[in-house]
């Protein structure tokens, strides 16, 4: 019989976030469907307040590895811990949230327990008895159902695929699993990290909103010229006043290495499609886009569509968006901006 283990790091505060809530509710249902018993499995610098968040889940063990060596993304320690974790639970399914620092370390760790290992997973079931996860291929234009013999299988949960897990009683007692770290594996330091203030933060993966800039910003205007600074401005003000997350097309973030007019603040972290990333916001709204398949295939998850520009042939027009603006982006969300910051005000 499987043994279904959750396994996240905590927050700083020792906390849970929301992608390992979600990890929790899909081995949650898993180990249900399988008639499998669940653990539950945590490291940090202090775990005590995850205890709160997985109350109620129904885990038959609630493991923890703390301690000062384990509170940054570090990994020989990170990898110390979750091969201890998963060994002390007997687990032989692994589901973990898939952030930057679980995907940084789990490829390993599964590898020194002789595992495998399937990643950006966006849900698992089971199926005759057998689990089996679905997974995106091909920039997310097929989907997989994918099921292996071996064992420990490690699956990492992409973000925002399934509803985060509800604390609901008394807070169990987490059992503490000691790990002996050497010299070797704390050669690595954190001395510290920098982050963006809160006005230059773009991406916002939990914004109900997505915000996409097209090449269209950075072209020459009506009146024949670049108003790259005035788009920075209404961009940046729309995300301040709407709090919403900024998505790029490919063709804008490549114009910074043609030396063509670019925004200052955007980056190959903000793209959309094609090779970038597929968010899961509830809403989108695209301005300056053309709507060309890959960056469409970037939407697949953004449940409502809305776009703004100023040909009425454009890709959006074509099926695309639920919503098409025939207008000037600058002029409509320069009114937007007025709009939102008289509500607010």
């Amino acid at each position: 019989m499987d043994t279904v283990l959750f396994l996240s790091p905590v927050d700083p505060d020792g906390s849970l976030a929301k992608p390992a809530l979600e990890a929790l509710a899909a081995a949650r249902e898993l180990a249900a469907a399988l008639s499998a018993p669940l653990a539950v499995g945590v490291f940090g610098a202090e775990t005590a307040p995850a205890a709160k968040a997985v109350a109620g889940a129904g885990a038959v063990k609630h493991l923890a590895v703390q301690g000062p060596d384990f509170g940054s993304a570090r990994y020989a320690s990170d990898a110390a811990a979750w091969v201890a974790l998963v060994q002390a639970a007997g687990a032989s399914i692994v589901i973990a949230p898939h952030t930057s620092r679980t995907a940084r370390v789990a490829a390993g760790a599964t590898h020194r327990l002789g595992g495998r290992i399937d990643t950006h997973a966006t849900s698992v079931a089971a199926s005759e008895g057998k689990p089996v996860v679905t997974r995106w291929f091909y920039r997310q234009r097929m989907e997989a159902l994918l099921s292996r013999p071996q064992r420990p299988w490690v699956l990492l949960l992409d973000p925002g695929c399934v509803a985060p897990w509800q604390a609901q009683g008394a807070e169990p007692a987490l059992e503490a699993v000691p790990v002996a770290l050497g010299e070797r594996e704390r050669r690595t330091a954190v001395r510290g990290t920098r982050a963006p203030v809160g006005e230059a933060q773009t991406i916002r993966p939990d914004a109900k909103l997505l915000f996409v800039a097209g090449a269209g910003w950075t072209k020459k205007q009506p009146d024949g010229v670049v108003h790259s600074a005035d788009a920075e401005k209404l961009i940046l003000g729309f995300l301040d006043v709407a709090k919403a997350s900024l998505g790029s097309s490919k063709s804008l973030v490549d114009q910074s290495g043609e030396g063509g007019q670019v925004l200052r603040f955007m980056s190959h972290l903000n793209q959309v499609g094609q090779t970038g990333s597929t968010p899961r916001h509830p809403k989108g709204l695209a301005t300056c886009c053309h709507g060309e398949e890959p960056h469409v295939v970037g939407w697949r998850f953004v449940g409502e569509r809305r776009a703004v520009n100023l040909d009425p042939n454009c890709g959006w027009a074509r099926g695309k968006a639920d919503v098409l603006y025939v207008a000037d982006a600058f002029a409509v969300i320069a009114k937007v901006n007025a709009l939102l910051a008289a509500k607010k005000g």
